[in-house]
């Protein structure tokens, strides 16, 4: 399958291009975070309860994306509009414009006068169908008073499918070549990817869980962060300690 491209009408950043060696050394020094973030989430599901009503059509939707995905044909061409009309969207809010985009059902591009790491890695880990859902019983419930037991049922079950088609076709595409990431480093890519679809859990997943909420689900998050850090320095102690010995 042909790799997606993101295709610019200019090579605009934010103020002054980064080289690629300087992302290296920020998602490294970004690791640390992702130790944080990941035992965050960790800990935010082992702390929080799963009401019945919320966790059965929510499973029951990321179910019927699994079999679809694994049993029929891949709807690539809605994904595909999805991960370019991301892309725009990302560049209109970093104050760039959109002068094309052409979505076929095996690649796409998008004309844009803007480019940055976030722009080119937006679509990874931003849910552009859950946000649609969420849209939708919103708008559903202001216009036309949605509610009762049927319309959350209905709710959360369209969240777990749309949630999990991000999942399984960004998942997918990732087995492929895609300029996004070869433009910004696969290592710089892959954390952000990594913290930006945590970070839209540890915001998301305190509004459909009895337990923490954001503000904790944030704090959790930064101590593990700090806990990471103390592991990462205790081991670089006892390295420096274990070199001292064996030269002495």
């Amino acid at each position: 399958m042909q790799c997606f491209q993101l295709d610019f009408a200019a090579r605009l950043w934010f103020s002054f291009p980064v080289p690629r060696r300087r992302k290296l050394f920020v998602a490294i020094l970004l690791l640390p975070l992702c130790v944080g973030v990941g035992r965050a989430l960790g800990q935010l599901i082992a702390q929080s309860g799963f009401a019945d009503t919320t966790v059965a059509p929510l499973a029951a939707g990321m179910a019927c994306m699994f079999l679809l995905y694994h049993y029929a044909p891949k709807p690539m061409w809605i994904y595909v509009f999805g991960h370019e009309f991301t892309h725009a969207a990302a560049t209109m809010a970093c104050g760039g414009r959109v002068k094309g985009m052409k979505v076929r059902s095996d690649g796409g591009h998008v004309l844009v006068t803007k480019d940055n790491f976030f722009i080119s890695l937006a679509p990874y880990f931003v849910p552009l169908y859950v946000v649609l859902v969420l849209a939708v019983f919103v708008g559903g419930r202001a216009l036309w008073g949605w509610s009762g037991p049927w319309a959350w049922s209905l709710f959360y079950w369209m969240l777990g499918l749309a949630y999990a088609f991000h999942v399984l076709l960004t998942w997918h595409i990732l087995h492929t070549r895609q300029s996004d990431l070869t433009s910004q480093g696969y290592l710089f890519s892959a954390v952000i990817i990594f913290l930006g679809n945590a970070g839209v859990l540890l915001l998301g997943l305190p509004h459909l869980l009895d337990g923490p909420d954001t503000l904790d689900a944030l704090k959790i998050a930064g101590a593990g962060t700090v806990d990471a850090l103390r592991d990462l320095a205790a081991l670089a102690t006892r390295a420096w300690d274990a070199g001292n010995s064996a030269l002495n």
